[in-house]
């Protein structure tokens, strides 16, 4: 039921705050703030209570609590001088001095059946949200049931590292065991917006696992598809699946968001969703576009400025400009790309996007390889099936000079996400990595299929220019080498080593020859 205070109106199962009849738009952190300010009003609050309460533990500034008690107040129409409602106690807390009355709701049981039945539902978080169900053993083998239970509770605990992602855990999801459902009533039950559901049939020594990901607001299925293995090793079979499933739905996921929040009217945004419109702008990949995303995920760290991900995000926005020769103030935007990547890394010790974002933006923009690499590599141990985690480690790999490591971690990310948007990044890096090594024809082979694929992409034509003219393919190189000065008519050998950061001379050697054969001026 709502808690009214002053001219506000909190909704704590509905995560929604009116004033004066109009919706409050705030980030999400700055809601659970004043919910447990409101929640605790008999007490004085300590700075630990709401780093425990709103943070869940992570690591956070002094200045960013002061934000958010500044935002709280703003959204309730309080003030720091004035604090009607928001008291600061000196050297003890805050504490919620305004007088709070709850709102009743209508219990009319002859109200619809549809009506009792939402009264009753639970409300959605205010990120993603999934449950795992149980996976039907379709085997005819009771010996198989810990099979598929233990294939349930890899992927839950895989999920859990997502920090995006809000999962339910196995032991809710489990009560749905051996029982038929109905995916919208468990979306009600659960407050989830999506749910995973799949089955395990056996057969001799091989087994089939199928996998089908539902929105359960509509009982839509956004993805589905089979994994097929021998069972000579059980556990190596449920690790490869775990990682496939996560690996294929996570994005699904994170699409499915996008789409919901292009959706949504502009005037009631909040942090996340001007996040999630600017991975949309984002993945267009355009010079316009990437000014947009920028401007989105700005929005997002302005609403929330402890939102880690969004300026891991940022950052990369800075990143991809040098990568397509898009800056005009090089000093001013590799300078902010840098500090909203330290930032990134400061906020989210725990949160893998945001570190492998910012990780990568560090080594590429200011040649700091090493910090990179080591925030790359805590993404990985904190999400080891996030795709975007292995694609940023591959690059930074080859950077450092390590090309056979930078292949396999390539690799790793194409298997997790085989239908990315971003793929012709992954074949570039690969063909790059390969071009350094000296395997000019497996770098032609990988730099092409991008080429074809992205011919904008300025690392692609480079790539394939280089490669070609290494390989003796003089026309090829050529014509690479023409769209090349199109996309970037500023690039020359005198500015390479600002483009790059190549640690290993001898790779540097390669890379400037290749590019000089291939006609690119001094």
């Amino acid at each position: 039921m709502p808690l009214l205070f002053g001219d506000c109106a909190l909704d704590v199962d509905r995560r929604e705050l009116t004033r004066a009849s109009a919706p409050v738009s705030i980030g999400p952190q700055v809601f659970d703030l004043i919910v447990y300010l409101v929640q605790n009003r008999d007490r004085v609050v300590s700075k630990d209570d709401l780093f425990e309460a709103v943070w869940r533990r992570r690591i956070v500034s002094e200045s960013t609590l002061t934000s958010h008690i500044n935002a709280a107040r703003k959204a309730i129409g309080d003030s720091g001088d004035e604090q009607r409602l928001i008291r600061t106690i000196p050297r003890k807390g805050f504490r919620f001095v305004g007088e709070v009355r709850e709102e009743r709701r209508s219990t009319d049981n002859n109200a619809s059946p549809l009506v009792r039945e939402s009264a009753t539902a639970l409300a959605l978080p205010d990120r993603p949200s999934i449950a795992v169900l149980p996976f039907q053993n379709l085997s005819g083998d009771p010996e198989q049931e810990y099979f598929a239970d233990g294939v349930v509770e890899d992927i839950t605990t895989a999920l859990s590292r997502i920090r995006w992602l809000f999962v339910i855990a196995r032991n809710s999801s489990f009560s749905y065991k051996g029982r038929a459902v109905d995916v919208k009533q468990i979306g009600r039950d659960l407050g989830v917006r999506y749910v995973l559901e799949g089955s395990v049939r056996k057969g001799a020594n091989r087994v089939r696992i199928t996998g089908q990901l539902i929105d359960a607001s509509t009982g839509i299925s956004l993805w589905a598809d089979h994994f097929d293995g021998a069972l000579d090793d059980i556990f190596d079979l449920q690790d490869q699946v775990t990682a496939s499933v996560v690996g294929a739905i996570a994005p699904k996921l994170e699409q499915a968001e996008i789409d919901r929040a292009k959706r949504k009217p502009t005037e009631s945004l909040d942090a996340y969703d001007y996040f999630l419109r600017g991975m949309a702008s984002f993945y267009q990949a355009s010079r316009d576009a990437n000014s947009e995303a920028l401007r989105l995920f700005s929005k997002a760290i302005e609403l929330d400025p402890g939102f880690a991900s969004a300026y891991g995000m940022a950052a990369w926005c800075y990143t991809w400009r040098k990568i397509n020769g898009w800056m005009t103030d090089r000093i001013q935007e590799i300078a902010e790309g840098s500090r909203l990547a330290r930032r990134a890394g400061e906020l989210g010790k725990d949160d893998a996007v945001a570190l492998a974002r910012g990780g990568h933006a560090l080594g590429f923009l200011v040649g700091d390889l090493d910090a990179g690499a080591g925030f790359v590599d805590r993404a990985i141990l904190l999400n080891p099936n996030l795709a975007t985690a292995w694609v940023l480690s591959g690059l930074l790999r080859f950077y450092l000079g390590e090309t056979d490591v930078a292949i396999e971690h390539l690799a790793r990310a194409v298997r997790l996400s085989p239908l990315d948007p971003t793929l012709y990044q992954m074949r570039v890096g690969t063909g790059f990595a390969h071009l350094l090594a000296g395997r000019f024809d497996d770098a032609c082979s990988w730099a092409e299929k991008a080429f074809r694929e992205e011919p904008n992409y300025l690392p692609a034509a480079a790539v394939t220019a280089a490669s070609h003219v290494l390989a003796g393919r003089p026309e090829q190189a050529r014509q690479a080498m023409a769209r090349l000065r199109e996309i970037d008519p500023a690039l020359r050998l005198s500015n390479l080593k600002d483009w790059f950061p190549l640690r290993r001379p001898e790779h540097f050697a390669i890379w400037a020859e290749g590019l000089r054969k291939a006609g690119l001026p001094e």
